[in-house]
């Protein structure tokens, strides 16, 4: 643990890509094979489930601390994070024990079937054994709170120099569904079995964003363009007579959308697809908005009646895998005519349907194209250079996205509450409002946009003008004037306002507009009929 503990430390203070990956690499080298798995399980976002309330955690640091109730609660206010809180208040520990992260990770999932009793004597003790940076840790495990500013990729990367195994293989090879549990050091990263687990997705290729006009791209005969569509986008794996469906985040969401279980009836074993999973009109042949899918979102099993009224389809856009073979290292034009053939003689039923090429022969021409992307209910555009191969990850120069400006709304904040992390000293999460006759109502929350420098004066801002306290939240007077931008608008239940945006962040501070210029609850309804 007192190496995990120094190494997350080292990837914590430092920015530089070269110091983390030199830091890993390290650790990679001389860390127990347990650690290693356990390591890369974390940093892939496989961490422990939270098996303590933060209540209960907050009442026995407060206890161990011998602090009132209420000065821990406040101290958390000021710091933000519970685990750090907990860090900073419980006394030195009395003794120093070296024990293994492995062996921490497996007293942590323990607690989940313990009693309370149990949880709190066998917590109260780890806090006695843990010193520095080794109780942090062990608190944002517990919390299941771990994360550290490391990317999947650059571990990969520090992964690769630790073992000489090539990245792109070693980033295929941590994909799937494997826990800890599941596998070995040895098994997943040594000695894989390339036949251990036909459900294994690739590494998904990602792209950049387009900045001004995609002029500087070069030759438009070099480029094919394709809608960027409003779905989730996915994995389809037909192997070993059976089907697998992967969200781009990891997530196997196969029997979330049993409707692609039928393309196995027309579509060869060894097929891997990359597209995007749509909720589908028949009767119309187009895609439904992302508010009918997002009502899949989250389901395990969906009920026959929602399947009938949001259908799913894969619209395939590449070709990863064909009769078993991975083509990734082919040249995208290449993979798309293989992917054209494939799909080309599919009846209407199949739950497969090819994305199509936006043709074009100038940027000018396809710029008025992408201006009507939203009525295909598509985000924008994809370009996607014709010889690039199937990237690992997000490589600049041969994928873009080229996305509509973001619909856009301007709002006056009313509540405001303090950030986590590094921001866990500044107010940076926003409750804002339109106006509805004579009052002020909230229909969204935002907290990304601004500078560090905004978020500071907006902090003191809130210091110095709020209102009332409801716990973490500060009620201000309804001033302050921000643009606020968002991909998608729909209809609610849930809020207030009967609507709720997609994506919503702030554009910019409006200083210069007074609050009773900001849009109002009927602009919002507006939007909702033209947009939802």
């Amino acid at each position: 643990m007192k190496d995990f503990a120094n190494l997350f430390t080292t990837l914590d203070q430092t920015t530089k890509t070269t110091a983390k990956t030199a830091a890993l690499s390290a650790y990679f080298k001389q860390a127990a094979p347990e650690d290693r798995l356990w390591t890369i399980a974390l940093l892939s976002g496989r961490r422990p489930k939270r098996t303590v309330t933060a209540t209960r955690l907050a009442e026995w640091a407060a206890e161990r601390a011998s602090l009132p109730d209420w000065l821990f609660r406040a101290s958390y206010d000021v710091v933000g994070d519970l685990a750090e809180t907990i860090h900073l208040m419980v006394p030195p520990a009395a003794q120093s024990v070296d024990r293994s992260l492995s062996a921490w990770v497996a007293e942590i999932r323990a607690l989940a079937t313990a009693e309370e009793a149990d949880k709190r004597s066998a917590i109260l003790s780890a806090w006695d054994q843990l010193e520095g940076a080794e109780r942090f840790v062990f608190n944002k495990l517990i919390t299941g709170g771990f994360r550290v500013g490391v990317s999947q990729k650059l571990m990969t990367r520090a992964l690769a120099s630790a073992t000489d195994i090539p990245e792109a293989e070693l980033a295929h090879r941590l994909m799937g569904n494997w826990t800890p549990d599941t596998t070995t050091y040895e098994s997943l990263i040594l000695a894989p079995d390339p036949a251990a687990d036909q459900s294994r997705p690739y590494p998904f290729c990602l792209a950049h964003g387009v900045d001004g006009d995609p002029d500087d791209l070069g030759p438009p005969e070099e480029w094919l363009a394709e809608w960027k569509w409003d779905g989730i986008r996915g994995q389809l794996i037909l192997r070993g007579g059976t089907h697998h469906l992967w969200s781009r985040g990891e997530e196997l969401i196969t029997h979330r959308f049993p409707e692609l279980a039928r393309a196995l009836d027309f579509l060869p074993d060894g097929t891997v697809l990359d597209g995007e999973i749509l909720a589908w009109d028949p009767e119309k042949q187009v895609p439904q908005s992302f508010a009918a899918l997002q009502k899949r979102i989250g389901r395990k099993t969906v009920p026959k009646k929602l399947l009938a009224e949001a259908p799913a389809v894969l619209r395939a856009y590449d070709l990863l895998e064909a009769e078993g073979v991975d083509v990734r290292a082919r040249p995208f034009a290449e993979r798309r005519a293989m992917l054209e053939t494939l799909l080309a003689d599919l009846p209407p039923e199949a739950p497969v349907h090819l994305s199509p090429v936006v043709p074009f022969t100038d940027w000018a021409t396809l710029a008025d194209v992408r201006a009507g992307a939203r009525d295909a209910q598509a985000e924008g555009l994809m370009l996607k250079r014709r010889s690039s191969p199937y990237h690992v990850g997000r490589k600049k120069g041969d994928w873009w996205k080229w996305k509509l400006e973001p619909l856009t709304i301007d709002a006056v904040m009313i509540y405001a509450q303090a950030g986590h992390g590094r921001r866990a000293n500044l107010y940076t999460d926003f409750t804002f409002a339109v106006a509805k006759d004579n009052e002020l109502v909230p229909f969204t929350k935002a907290y990304s946009g601004l500078t560090d420098a905004e978020f500071r004066k907006i902090t003191a801002w809130v210091r110095k003008n709020t209102l009332a306290r409801f716990g973490p939240v500060r009620q201000v007077p309804p001033e302050q004037v921000f643009e606020i931008g968002f991909e998608g608008i729909q209809r609610s239940t849930r809020h207030k306002s009967g609507i709720a945006l997609r994506f919503p962040r702030m554009l910019r501070w409006r200083q210069d507009k007074p609050v009773s210029e900001i849009n109002t609850h009927a602009d919002l309804l507006e939007m909702l009929e033209t947009y939802g």
